[in-house]
């Protein structure tokens, strides 16, 4: 669904490595939703968006961390989205997952593939410079 593209790397190895881990996860998701054989997915669905919040957070966490050692002047920007995404993913109507799992998790996937690809190149790569 979501590959690793040299383009993301934003120069900073460990915040690239986290990166590659999101689309990891992210692709574990679609891996899940294209899973035809397993009828009842809502299980893993809540164990991956669980990993993929608590990783989300890890990461956050180091990246705002590296952001104030360097004195990075768009920190507090970086600091703002990185919230919604977390107040996205903390809102998950796991009702709404249960009754149509498939769509639910194409939403879901939809959108934090896209805030993943579009926070690396717009945001994220301004701290590598």
């Amino acid at each position: 669904m979501i590959k690793w593209e040299q383009d993301y790397n934003i120069g900073i190895t460990t915040i690239d490595e986290q990166h590659k881990k999101l689309f990891e996860i992210a692709n574990r998701i679609y891996d899940l939703l294209k899973n035809q054989l397993i009828t009842d997915k809502y299980d893993q669905i809540v164990e991956i968006m669980a990993e993929l919040k608590d990783y989300t957070i890890y990461h956050f966490k180091t990246e705002e961390e590296y952001m104030k050692s360097i004195g990075y002047k768009r920190f507090l920007s970086q600091k703002a989205a990185h919230n919604e995404f977390i107040e996205k993913m903390q809102n998950i109507d796991f009702t709404q997952i249960d009754n149509d799992q498939n769509e639910y998790l194409m939403g879901i996937l939809d959108f934090v593939c896209d805030w993943l690809v579009q926070h690396i190149i717009r945001a994220d790569k301004l701290i590598g410079k």
